[in-house]
């Protein structure tokens, strides 16, 4: 009797797996997997291998043969998406059964025993033999195998079934015809078969091989070459792609009437031809296609007619934005520029029959770069711009870009090759003079793939960009006629190269009044509507805007301002709809309801003049506030301890505060006990880094108000950078840092008097406010700050009155 096996069972689709071959398979399905895996835990690592009867996902007992074979597997290799495998037909055997057992098929099998002729040496069944393995030969010579490899074949297989079984995993049969033939279990039939495969085989590689030589004899040259392209055309037609051919003559007619250079020109024109000697779904045509079709949609000539109305311009301007006068007085300016550019040159065309059609006037576009906070108008004031000039608008963010090719394009001969973000952008345009908006430069990166920002030198230099080459295109293309504007928060991180090429335009951070007048134009009406709010069903007054500015927003711009207003206008629309009210007018008590407890807290003045204690300004790209500094003697050895999360910068400016205490004590009243005491520093928030120069005069006037015993102005706010011997260096941020103080309740200002001209960037409304001390030397800001203390023919004396001047701020 015959021993029978239970192996885990590998269904195939659509392949039969003889004994005595050697094949690989991939596996990916999970009880394909979990068969593989136990078959690799038995020594033998055996499994029966069957194929379906029906192409199905998941294979049951009822759609597998129950003839197939059992395999050996050879070699394995796991991958992210299943099973690469080797498996060696052993022999054929018959399932008795299959069954589900666990995740995984398993079969009850026996050998199924072949049928061997009654007689070996019978002439016919020798013959039979013979014939097979001639025929065979004769067919794989006939389909270019070498005769090297045809004679170690049939040197290597002696036993007849073994060698039907290895030329019928070699012959083009249907999925059912292998099969059969793999349950054939008489030899001699399996040879009879196989061989009739054979024969049929031969028989279309000798049509194949007849029709192809009689073509060659009929036809030549150019008979050929005809005869071969309207069979093509025949053959597209029984296809439905008949319209493929006059696809390439629409091609070929749109990019003759381009007005191309003459080196694009020329590589249109070669390309061309290589698409009419490439086949129409070749991987080379379907590339050149595609590179021709992207030429003929980029703008080469085509620009939109530029409107230079200075009194429209300014209109569209103030329309869509408040403030930004500074802003708005440069863009006027180049609008300016360009249109007394225009005159000269539409004089002198009027006599010619080019005028207004041939070459438009041109000047050295410039590049600006809008540098400040978010969400203070810089993309918007660039789509505004373009929308006053008449331009198409079109941007790109370039945060996060680390790939040279993003900006200048993949070469074509890489798989998958584009053009890069500026070509793109111009087909996007559809003119060659719009305004280009390049968003966040100031974040692009550097990879090993190369640096974006040096792409982009080209790109932003009126010199060279008349001829940007991108990789695809290979051919120069013309962008000296585009406005690009680019968008950066911090300046500092744009490479020097390419902030030498752009013209810094600075957006500043809002004021509180600017921020309400800003939201009751704008913010309010556009988010009522994305609420779908009516007009009159929410009305928020002044003081419920300003209580959301101070008490929910802490930014330089409007952005956060606008997301608490929406959500004050969803939650009104939720009620609305609920019946339970039928419109809302919001006051600053119901916007805390609405909201919750407030989310920010901004430090406000102190209440007194305190030891130790002074009021600094300071700066972030979400605006200017006040901080203070604190300074606490302590018995000790005379160190300096810095605490804050202080940066280098501001710890030198600490440690240059002590020694300018220290060498001018006597000066300054301080006791030279008091050294000989620890100093403690401390800038509160603990968690939040802090870092720069302008912190050096209040940490001296802390230090020496800790120092000297006497009492810091509480109601004085400073900013400057010290040195050694005194002198008070300018900053910058002057605005921001002043706008802070003034919201803080503070409008008293210690400046270096190299800053005294900034103020005239601060509204109207807030040099009234404010009074001002320019300061050159620490004598100077010490005897303003410090109780008692007053400068007396230049140098600093302590006594009940203080001898100052301050400057008007307007």
């Amino acid at each position: 009797m015959t021993k029978t096996l239970a192996l885990p069972v590998i269904p195939l689709r659509q392949a039969v797996l003889f004994p005595g071959v050697t094949a690989p398979i991939s596996a990916g399905r999970p009880g394909t997997l979990a068969a593989i895996e136990a078959a690799l835990t038995q020594p033998e690592r055996l499994a029966f291998v069957s194929t379906q009867r029906e192409d199905a996902d998941a294979a049951t007992p009822e759609i597998l043969h129950t003839i197939g074979t059992i395999a050996r597997i050879v070699q394995v290799q796991r991958g992210s998406s299943g099973m690469q495998l080797v498996l060696h037909g052993e022999r054929r055997a018959i399932a008795l059964r299959i069954t589900e057992h666990e995740d995984h098929l398993v079969a009850t099998v026996r050998d199924a025993e072949e049928m061997q002729p009654l007689d070996a040496q019978a002439p016919t069944y020798v013959a039979l033999v013979r014939e097979v393995r001639e025929r065979a030969a004769e067919l794989g010579t006939k389909l270019g195998l070498p005769r090297e490899v045809v004679q170690r074949f049939l040197a290597e297989v002696d036993d007849p079934g073994q060698f039907a079984d290895a030329v019928a995993t070699n012959l083009d049969m249907s999925l059912a015809e292998r099969q059969a033939l793999l349950e054939t279990l008489s030899v001699e039939e399996r040879l009879r078969r196989v061989l009739l495969f054979v024969q049929r085989q031969l028989a279309v590689v000798d049509a194949q091989a007849e029709i192809k030589s009689k073509v060659q004899a009929e036809l030549g040259g150019r008979q050929r070459e005809f005869y071969l392209r309207e069979q093509l055309k025949a053959i597209q037609k029984e296809l439905g792609e008949g319209d493929k051919a006059n696809d390439t003559d629409a091609l070929r007619a749109k990019l003759a009437a381009l007005p191309l250079p003459e080196a694009a020109r020329k590589e249109v024109d070669r390309e061309l031809a290589r698409l009419d000697r490439a086949a129409g779904e070749s991987m080379e045509g379907q590339v050149i296609r595609t590179y021709l079709e992207t030429v003929a949609e980029l703008p080469w000539g085509k620009r939109s007619e530029e409107k230079l109305d200075l009194a429209h311009a300014a209109e569209v301007l103030e329309r869509d934005h408040y403030g930004l006068a500074d802003i708005k007085d440069r863009i006027l300016e180049f609008l300016a520029v360009r249109a007394l550019r225009a005159e000269p040159a539409a004089e002198a065309g009027r006599g010619t029959e080019a005028a207004g059609a041939g070459e438009r006037p041109r000047g050295r576009a410039p590049i600006l770069l809008f540098a400040g906070p978010p969400g203070v108008g810089k993309t918007s004031v660039a789509r505004s711009i373009a929308t006053a000039m008449g331009r198409e608008y079109v941007r790109i963010s370039l945060g996060g870009v680390r790939d040279e090719a993003d900006i200048r394009g993949h070469r074509r001969t890489y798989v998958g090759a584009m053009p890069g973000r500026i070509v793109q952008g111009m087909k996007q345009a559809g003119t060659a003079n719009p305004v280009f908006l390049l968003d966040e430069v100031d974040k692009l990166g550097v990879s090993y793939q190369g640096d974006p920002s040096a792409a982009l030198l080209e790109v932003l230099d009126p010199a060279q960009n008349d001829s940007f080459t991108d990789h695809y295109l290979g051919v120069p293309f013309d962008l000296s006629e585009v406005l690009f504007i680019a968008t950066a928060n911090l300046v500092q991180s744009i490479p020097e190269p390419l902030l030498d090429r752009m013209e810094v335009v600075e957006f500043s951070g809002y004021t509180e009044g600017e921020k309400l007048e800003i939201a009751r134009r704008f913010l309010l009406p556009r988010q009522l509507a994305e609420s779908g709010l009516p007009d009159g069903r929410l009305a928020m007054g002044d003081d419920a805007l300003a209580a959301t500015i101070t008490g929910y927003t802490r930014e330089a711009g409007v952005r956060q301002l606008e997301r608490e207003i929406g959500r004050l206008a969803r939650k009104v629309a939720r009620r609305i709809a609920g019946g339970e009210i039928a419109g809302a007018a919001l006051d600053a008590a119901e916007v805390a309801r609405l909201l919750g407890r407030p989310k920010v807290h901004p430090e406000h003045a102190a209440a007194a003049d305190q030891v130790g204690v002074a009021t600094g300004m300071y700066y972030t790209p979400a605006g200017g506030d006040i901080m203070f500094v604190e300074a606490s003697t302590m018995r000790g050895k005379g160190e300096l301890v810095l605490t804050g999360q202080l940066g280098d910068v501001m710890k030198e400016s600490a440690r240059a505060a002590w020694s300018y205490a220290r060498a001018h004590a006597d000066e300054l009243g301080i006791d030279e006990a008091a050294f000989e005491r620890d100093v403690h520093v401390h800038v509160p928030a603990g968690a939040v880094p802090k870092d720069g120069p302008s912190a050096g005069v209040t940490m001296t006037v802390a230090l020496v108000s800790a120092l000297s015993g006497r009492p810091a102005r509480h109601d004085l706010a400073m900013t400057g950078e010290i040195t050694l011997s005194g002198r008070v260096l300018p900053i910058g941020g002057v605005k921001e840092k002043v706008l802070g103080a003034v919201r803080a309740g503070i409008t008293t200002i210690v400046l270096p008097r190299a800053n005294q001209a900034d103020l005239d960037d601060l509204p109207a409304e807030v040099r009234q406010r404010l009074t001002v001390f320019p300061a050159e030397q620490l004598d100077e800001v010490l005897a303003l700050a410090l109780r008692g203390a007053s400068l007396r023919e230049g140098r600093l004396t302590f006594a009940e009155a203080a001898v100052a001047s301050p400057v008007p701020a307007h």
